[in-house]
């Protein structure tokens, strides 16, 4: 009976984590994703105009299904600053994500953001 009981809490323990861990580890991937948006939308390579505000954020947005992200597009910010070589894109995302667990939800909150640079 002992065994089963520290069984359960074991089990219980490992659903909480993962519970908690799934969401952290997709905004790290879709974080990564941001940062190489960013940073190929911020360099011309001379082979494509850069993409515009409207197709980055739809870019985003599948990427961030893949994640099982749900978003809006309200919710995706792209900014641009600088000219040619000195492009920058900026992009930054603010979602939540309810974690639920029996009998209690929690609502974890990302903000990921990535900084490209043009190339130099």
């Amino acid at each position: 009976m002992k065994y089963v009981f520290w069984i359960v809490v074991v089990v219980g323990v490992i659903y909480v984590a993962w519970q908690f861990a799934a969401p952290e580890l997709a905004n790290v991937e879709f974080q990564d994703e941001l940062h190489d948006l960013s940073t190929q939308a911020g360099s011309r390579t001379g082979l494509s105009s850069p993409k515009s505000d409207e197709e980055l954020r739809t870019i985003i947005l599948r990427k961030a299904e893949g994640y099982d992200i749900l978003l809006e597009p309200k919710q995706v910010m792209v900014t641009r600053s600088g000219e040619g070589a000195d492009s920058v894109v900026y992009l930054a995302v603010d979602y939540t994500v309810p974690v639920h667990l029996p009998g209690y939800t929690v609502t974890l909150h990302f903000a990921p953001t990535s900084r490209g640079a043009g190339s130099d």
